[in-house]
């Protein structure tokens, strides 16, 4: 009595999608996997060039910069130009990057292709694909599986950037030198770019903006829930800072020079780093139905940053390990909960504003911090990015929930 046949317990796992939801979930997978093995032998590649840790610092402060601002630039005109169009020149910038990555060492250089391209230091998504995907989603579903879609579409990404962190070894492995087995991995990012521009081309004009059922082309930008949501970017900005001070680009150089490890090492620490957040998704849907969205935010987020402040202070690299995958089993159940009460709490017709707005100041946020960890870094055993990244991330998820614990979805409005 009270329990679910294991056959309509395993259905909510498998969210009904369109031909495009379908596309885009296999766009996330093909790009994430790319970001994934970036973000490992990013700093290690660029350390291998000569640059010093405050420099590989500005690398990834100009490569998230450059995110945040081809993300406001991009989804500004996607509704005007068209969803599929702007993800198919994003796509394209993304090869560019990879290419010139590959083929200079210049400083100047690398942080002129990071502000102007789409090169990842975090392993997870950089650019406009995330809020136009984002914006896409809930027009490939019901309203009842929105939350269900956004957990699954996360799922996805994490499993597939695990992958890519586990695929750096795979140079090495062939009998690649360092910096031959770095370049080679680039060359792989290009060619997933492209392949991104073949797979957004196959999407239909049902991915584009329009206004309830009438057809006529959505008011674009925001109205209505401009503070709503300026409140959300405001204390996303925070979260996002924090989470930049530790990106996965910069705990993995930090393990290098902590403990001494290796690129291989590495690469299995981060698979089963972002496989335990991929497993994470699974809960987010059936927890936030159970205690709501907001809640589940918060109240995942909480432990999650004890954890990542508890890292740097452990003394063998088991230990330190152990601390950062019980954080990542936890770390990512706010996100997509995050992603659907967003769209939830705004109107239809401004979900792609507010996605590329939210994102914008995310990406402009963290843009600052890895100048920070860069410098923090000279004293790798202090950990000072994780300590202050994890005591920002707790003021965040608390303000957060004494902000908006009264405004609530519409599916749980009874």
């Amino acid at each position: 009595m009270g329990t679910r046949p294991l056959s309509k317990v395993r259905w909510q796992f498998l969210p009904d999608l369109t031909a495009d939801g379908r596309i885009i979930f296999l766009t996330v997978a093909v790009r994430t996997f790319a970001f994934g093995s970036l973000s490992v032998m990013l700093g290690l590649y660029l350390a291998s060039l000569g640059l010093s840790t405050a420099a590989i610092g500005a690398v990834f402060t100009a490569a998230l910069a450059g995110s945040a601002a081809t993300t406001l630039a991009y989804t500004n005109v996607a509704d005007a130009l068209g969803r599929r169009r702007v993800l198919c020149l994003a796509a394209g910038m993304m090869a560019a990057s990879g290419a010139a990555f590959a083929l200079t060492g210049s400083l100047p250089l690398l942080i002129l292709v990071a502000l102007i391209g789409t090169i990842s230091p975090s392993g997870k998504d950089a650019g406009p694909f995330l809020s136009i995907e984002q914006a896409i989603l809930p027009q490939t579903t019901s309203n009842q599986q929105r939350t269900l879609v956004f957990a699954t579409y996360n799922l996805v990404a994490s499993s597939a950037s695990a992958l890519g962190a586990l695929a750096v070894a795979l140079p090495g492995l062939l009998g690649f030198g360092a910096l031959a087995g770095y370049r080679l991995l680039l060359g792989a990012y290009v060619v997933v770019a492209l392949a991104l521009i073949l797979l957004f081309a196959q999407l239909s004009p049902e991915v584009e903006t329009v206004a309830g059922g009438s057809g006529k082309r959505a008011r674009v930008g925001l109205h209505k829930s401009r503070g709503i949501v300026t409140r959300l970017a405001a204390l996303f900005a925070v979260d996002a800072f924090a989470g930049a001070l530790v990106v996965q680009g910069l705990i993995a150089y930090w393990f290098h020079l902590r403990f001494g490890i290796e690129i291989g090492t590495l690469g299995a620490i981060f698979f089963g780093a972002n496989l335990l957040s991929a497993l994470s998704f699974l809960a987010a849907a059936p927890l936030a139905k159970r205690i709501g969205l907001l809640n589940t935010m918060v109240f995942t987020h909480l432990p999650s940053n004890v954890l990542l402040a508890l890292v740097p202070l452990m003394p063998t690299l088991p230990l330190a390990v152990a601390m950062l995958l019980a954080r990542n089993l936890l770390s990512q159940l706010d996100v997509p909960t995050r992603q659907s009460y967003t769209m939830a709490v705004v109107a239809p017709d401004e979900r792609s504003a507010a996605a590329g707005f939210t994102s914008v100041a995310r990406n402009a946020a963290s843009s600052v911090a890895p100048v920070f960890s860069g410098v923090f870094l000279a004293v790798p055993a202090l950990g000072l990015p994780f300590m202050i990244a994890g005591s920002l991330k707790v003021a965040y998820d608390l303000t957060l929930w004494m902000t908006f614990r009264r405004l609530r979805p519409p599916e749980e409005e009874a």
